[in-house]
């Protein structure tokens, strides 16, 4: 790199610039260096529309933010700044628009940078996006300076040192980028094949098939789409493995600068590849960062106690290298074009010169954290978790039997009774399985990298920021042999990326404590309906205990006896089918009142049963009632029960929609329904067209019910309320955000109780 002494600033003076991914990470920092630190130049920022926001309002609130507070009030303004350095050109970069005339320079710095992106949308941002825009920086002109900021990790699954050239690659760049855009399609169709289909439909039906077939199809549609998500990965991330590298990230960069070498033929073209970018150390503050990038949910997870090891050796390094460093390059490298036809290539990177290694990144994470560390409720600081760094096959092996584990306990609490133990277990398995999916993800994900022997040359970066005035290597410092890792690691990065997690405990904890008044009050509402489950809602019961209720008060003790022990006989195979379909079920059960009157029912109802059933009724429950009654809305019972056994709770409810027993011509009883029960998907549609009728916007209205079989009521309305819910319903509520409450039966004395208000 020949010497010059005259100043970066004099070298960009009166350039037009245009810039991609300025909304990214690195694009914003870059932003933010050249209208602070290079006032000549004048800077056009590509970006697309999203959703009804302009590209051009979307750059104005990208130049709101804290760290271009001062070039803004220099500029006296947002608009001032926009109309005097920041042209913004809309458009997408997979159809880019033609490129303003008078460019001098291109830094491309668009990108798709998740590890694991679907394998279409890799291909798309990182090669086609290329090649799109370079399509039209060559029908802008000839001499534009075009800079690519791509990845050291285009190296792959290569070992040792990696120069600063071409990455030697036999790869046929036409046949891959046309398998890669084609795979979403091929994908699609494979999902809709029986294979696939077959598997996820009866994992939906056994696990909905309660709720409803329709719920069933609906969950089915979803983990089919979810399987084209994952199969998009898992063959994206199969192919570049097999070509040599590590995921189909540095894959598709390392044919996107195939692209860019094509057009460095007979252009200027320098490419920078950074290795893992993380926070600054200096500018535009020390530990600037924004979104998790590489590190952070290791770090977090770490600091959580959930990161039990690393499948990597304590020696390997990880190639750090701070944002500001990588934007300075960037701008160094933008004020020095090469010769045409001569690419340049520039690794911005710690590992050759400034090794960190990953005993010494744990070292000083858990230094932080032993500082510093998260608290974990009332158990005080988290447990940290020792690193012996045993190997990748040590840490999968754990993996997998914790894997195994997770699966038999999974198992056992879904067919568990129902009980705050129970869900409580169920709340932490879930985590235990969130923290399982985390692992098995990013431990797979990192692996490569956790056991890369790479060590990128930085010859020619170096010798560039050499080349810079004593003045520019301060403004623009890139050299990474000045980081000291524990004080980037213990003073910087961590207390940095820690910093929003624990904000947001403290905001969760905030949430936790005991309001000073009471809970809101319902608002008054015109057209809004309360819509109530029964059974597990309202009073601790079911439809085997209601039955008895009835019939036992008709018989004599050794009649009770004898029914009793036939009816917990058929407990076992009522159970099942109720697991199977819940309409059946009932209908099996009502089998049960054959030969009973009607009118029989209704008086053991009214003179024996109204005080057994208030036993089992919750306060909390009747004061909910009674606030939407006061506010105006429609109260509405929704259950499978028979109508007699609702008669107690007629003053509570406007509207009783109960199971009606088919009765002959003398009012005795079947054994068969007059229509069929309402449950699951019914009841849902029994609730549409009763809002139509009446007037109710279910969008307003409430649902309260406490069994998976229940989803469809609750997702009926815009605010459902899961009532001491069963597993499957408790897992849902909590993934979906409702409300969790627990009622309680009453223990007091039932006989003092009015469930129409008041104290008898």
């Amino acid at each position: 790199m020949p010497g010059s002494q005259s100043s970066i600033s004099e070298r960009l003076d009166g350039q037009h610039v245009l810039l991609t991914g300025v909304t990214g990470f690195v694009g914003e920092a870059l932003l933010h260096l050249m209208l602070a630190e290079v006032p000549g130049v004048r800077v056009t920022v590509l970006v697309r529309p999203k959703g009804s926001t302009s590209g051009t309002a979307r750059t104005a609130s990208l130049l709101k933010k804290p760290i271009f507070q001062n070039v803004v009030e220099a500029a006296g303004g947002i608009e001032e700044l926009m109309a005097a350095r920041v042209g913004v050109l809309e458009g997408d970069l997979y159809d880019a628009p033609a490129l303003p005339s008078g460019l001098d320079a291109i830094v491309h710095c668009a990108g798709d940078v998740s590890f694991d992106p679907p394998v279409d949308e890799g291909f798309r941002t990182n090669v086609q996006g290329a090649r799109e825009l370079l399509t039209r920086v060559r029908e802008a002109g000839s001499d534009i300076h075009y800079v690519h900021i791509s990845t050291a990790y285009v190296a792959g699954r290569r070992r040792g040192s990696i120069p600063e050239g071409p990455v030697p690659q036999v790869v046929d760049l036409e046949a891959e980028l046309a398998w890669g855009l084609g795979q979403r399609q091929e994908i699609e169709h494979r999902s809709r094949g029986t294979e696939v289909l077959t598997a996820e439909r009866k994992k939906a039906e056994k696990e909905h098939s309660r709720a409803g077939l329709l719920t069933a199809a609906n969950a089915t549609e979803e983990a089919r789409k979810q399987w084209v998500k994952d199969e998009l990965v898992r063959v994206g991330a199969e192919r570049a493995r097999s070509l040599g590298w590590t995921d189909c990230y540095t894959f598709t960069k390392a044919l996107g600068e195939r692209v860019v070498e094509e057009h460095a033929r007979t252009n200027r073209v320098s490419i920078v590849r950074p290795s893992i970018i993380e926070s600054s150390l200096v500018s535009p503050y020390p530990g600037w960062i924004e979104g998790f990038k590489m590190m952070e949910p290791l770090i977090l997870a770490y600091g959580r106690g959930e990161l039990p090891e690393m499948p990597g050796a304590a020696d390997t390094t990880v190639d750090v290298v701070p944002v500001d460093h990588v934007v300075a390059a960037i701008v160094a490298v933008l004020a020095h074009p090469p010769e045409v036809g001569t690419p340049a290539y520039f690794h911005v990177s710690s590992g050759d010169r400034n090794p960190l290694t990953f005993r010494t990144l744990y070292q000083n994470v858990r230094a932080y954290f032993d500082a510093h560390p998260f608290i974990s409720g009332d158990r005080g600081a988290t447990r940290l978790p020792e690193w012996r760094f045993p190997g990748s096959q040590s840490v999968e092996r754990l993996l997998s039997t914790s894997e195994r584990a997770f699966k038999v306990a999974d198992y056992v609490i879904g067919h568990a009774p129902r009980s705050d133990r129970t869900r409580d277990l169920a709340r932490k398995l879930d985590q235990q399985g969130r923290r399982l999916e985390f692992l098995r993800r990013y431990l797979g994900l990192y692996q490569e990298y956790a056991q890369a022997e790479l060590q990128f040359s930085d010859i020619n970066t170096l010798a560039l920021y050499r080349s810079l005035s004593e003045e520019d290597q301060e403004t623009f410092a890139f050299d990474t042999a000045v980081v000291d890792w524990k004080v980037y690691l213990q003073e910087i990065h961590c207390p940095a990326v820690t910093a929003p997690i624990r904000r947001l405990d403290e905001k969760r904890a905030a949430r936790k404590r005991p309001a000073a008044a009471g809970p809101k009050a319902l608002v008054e509402k015109p057209g809004v309906a309360a819509f109530f489950d029964m059974d597990g809602t309202l009073l601790s019961s079911n439809v085997i205990e209601t039955y008895l209720w009835l019939r036992l008060q008709e018989l004599s003790g050794t009649e009770r006896f004898a029914e009793l022990s036939r009816i917990v006989a058929k407990v076992p195979s009522l159970v099942q089918a109720e697991r199977r379909e819940r309409s059946a079920f009932l209908r099996s059960v009502y089998r049960e009142y054959d030969g009973a009157r009607l009118s029989d029912l209704d008086a053991i109802a009214d003179e024996h049963l109204t005080d057994h059933i208030l036993t089992r009724l919750s306060p909390a429950a009747v004061r909910k009632i009674r606030e939407h009654r006061a506010a105006g809305h429609r109260t509405v019972l929704i259950t499978g029960a028979i109508r007699p056994l609702t008669r107690p709770l007629l003053p509570l409810f406007d509207h009783i929609e109960a199971a009606e027993l088919a009765v002959d011509d003398r009012g005795v009883c079947t054994g068969y329904l007059a229509s069929s029960p309402l449950v699951g998907e019914s009841r849902a549609a029994w609730m549409r067209q009763y809002a139509a009728d009446n007037g109710i916007d279910l969008a307003s209205s409430y649902g309260y019910a406490d069994s998976h079989s229940d989803l469809p009521l609750l997702e009926a309305v815009g605010r459902p309320v899961a009532v001491r819910p069963d597993v499957p319903l408790f897992r849902h509520a909590r993934k979906a955000r409702w409300t969790i409450v627990d009622w309680q039966s009453s223990t007091s004395n039932t006989r003092t109780l009015n469930p129409a208000g008041g104290r008898s």
